[in-house]
């Protein structure tokens, strides 16, 4: 979604309001695709003393697979992002400054920008998720490991000495 910001631009003190879904479906995050409802997009840009601001959030529900024990399960992501709108960048190394494309910002490619780096790199259904045995496979979250424990073999003359009683 493109938005002209010329007659902000020349306002001081006034303000546009925004809303939009943005479809990212098609987005790979390590093989699967969690994002398969719209992301809706809100905000607002704001002259204030002559600087635009701009401010948006974006929200959905994410539909993920745990990469601990492979169980579906879906959460509510939301992220914001705050940014300078500008003409021109006073120094190179500012980049909080989005510039304008002729007098025009790209509202999308801002927050599709901004949902993407803030993604986590796993996705957990719990942060304390016991995930999958390596041995016998079974979710640890829902039963105990079937797995015989293996026994130091340093320690394996006490064991005998245990069981012979």
């Amino acid at each position: 979604m493109r938005l002209n910001v010329n007659k902000l631009l020349h306002t001081p003190e006034s303000r546009q309001d925004f809303r939009f879904a943005l479809d990212l479906s098609d987005l790979d995050f390590g093989g699967s695709c969690p994002v398969s409802e719209p992301v809706n997009v809100e905000g607002q840009i704001r002259n204030k003393a002559g600087v635009l601001l701009c401010d948006l959030t974006a929200h959905t529900t994410l539909h993920c697979v745990c990469d601990r024990c492979c169980e579906p399960f879906s959460e509510e992501k939301m992220v914001a992002y705050s940014c300078v709108l500008a003409e021109e960048r006073q120094f190179d190394d500012d980049e909080d400054i989005v510039l304008l494309e002729h007098d025009e910002v790209d509202l999308g490619d801002l927050a599709r920008t901004a949902f993407i780096l803030d993604m986590d790199t796993k996705f957990l259904c719990k942060p304390d998720c016991k995930g999958l045995c390596p041995g016998c496979g079974v979710n640890r979250n829902e039963a105990p490991c079937r797995c015989k424990k293996e026994v130091d073999p340093r320690l394996a003359k006490l064991s005998q000495l245990l069981q012979d009683k």
